[in-house]
């Protein structure tokens, strides 16, 4: 059968696909139009398989909020480059994946990947996006929130963005929730508070705290009795030092020998004697420290230094904090 070169554009302008890719197709399926859209989707499918196992860790996140501000929706759409991540039909096609979510408040990626989105599945949208791309596709993240407020943030680039919600509408919630939206862009919080930390990162920040005090403890004591024998402590912090300062002739090997010695004997010993209550309080304001700087509501307000963000807050009413939110950022 003969293709004009007319079929051939029109099929290229309705998938994206090759000029050669596309006539080939047509001349497959006898110039069937949507016979040839379903074989290069087969053929994407065949592409999506074999790119498997390559990275696709650039691409383009992307958030918004429904009008009456009681849904947000965040999403990344991954691909391998980040000239792809750019191109205008990837972005528009992120952009009407999220209108699709955020008009229908999709909850969350199992229903965003069950939903029929625009007459047809997310998997058919990725697998045409992948051979009109050429590179590998899918969509690496998915989060939504309902609350009484919510709103979002997208930084330039779209390579990062935001949501936030909050238990409750106030005067003047826009500015602050917006600002709060930005400090979560800005800082990476964790959790909006203390209570919201998961206890096996509760548990395992703390036993990190007593593992560093300990060490510190014990260096402590070994640096004051490598001082009391005329060592420098900072010639013989680690082998390769010891090794360094013998050839610069800054140490002999007696020193090194001496220093070795007194190390190991003073670690031993200094284990054995740790005062734990002490450890243990030094280890309670570390994990104090942690719960400052990584939960949200307990960081410094980037907008109302000194205060908290839960201050900030609360200046615009008392009642008001923050109850989810979502920080999405590419590679």
């Amino acid at each position: 059968m003969n293709i004009t070169a007319a079929q051939v554009n029109e099929l290229r302008q309705m998938t994206g696909a090759g000029m050669m890719d596309c006539k080939k197709a047509l001349v497959e399926c006898n110039g069937d139009k949507q016979a040839a859209i379903d074989y290069l989707r087969k053929k994407g499918q065949k592409i999506a398989l074999k790119r498997a196992d390559r990275e696709a860790t650039e691409g383009c996140v992307i958030s918004k909020a429904t009008e009456d501000h009681k849904f947000a929706a965040v999403i990344m759409l991954n691909c391998e480059t980040d000239f792809v991540g750019a191109n205008a039909d990837f972005v528009g096609t992120t952009r009407m994946l999220l209108d699709y979510a955020v008009e229908n408040r999709v909850k969350d990626m199992e229903a965003l990947n069950a939903a029929t989105i625009n007459g047809t599945t997310l998997e058919a949208i990725v697998t045409d996006l992948t051979a009109k791309t050429g590179e590998k596709v899918q969509v690496g993240k998915y989060f939504a929130i309902e609350a009484e407020y919510v709103t979002n943030y997208n930084h330039q680039g779209n390579r990062l963005a935001t949501i936030v919600g909050f238990n409750k509408s106030f005067e003047g919630v826009e500015e602050i929730a917006h600002e709060v939206a930005l400090q979560i862009a800005a800082m990476d919080p964790v959790a909006i508070d203390e209570n919201d930390v998961p206890q096996a990162t509760k548990d395992n920040e703390y036993n990190v705290a007593i593992e560093k005090t300990k060490q510190e403890q014990i260096q402590k004591a070994i640096e004051v009795a490598l001082k009391k024998a005329g060592i420098n402590p900072a010639h013989v912090d680690s082998d390769d030092h010891i090794n360094s300062n013998m050839a610069k002739g800054w140490i002999t090997e007696e020193d090194a020998a001496k220093a070795r010695e007194i190390k190991e004997q003073v670690a031993a010993e200094k284990a054995g004697s740790l005062n734990m209550t002490m450890i243990e309080n030094i280890a309670k304001g570390r994990l104090a420290k942690f719960f400052k700087e990584n939960c949200l509501l307990d960081q410094v307000s980037l907008i109302a230094d000194p205060k908290t963000v839960r201050e900030y807050i609360q200046a615009g009413d008392k009642e008001a904090t923050v109850t989810a939110f979502n920080r999405v950022k590419l590679g």
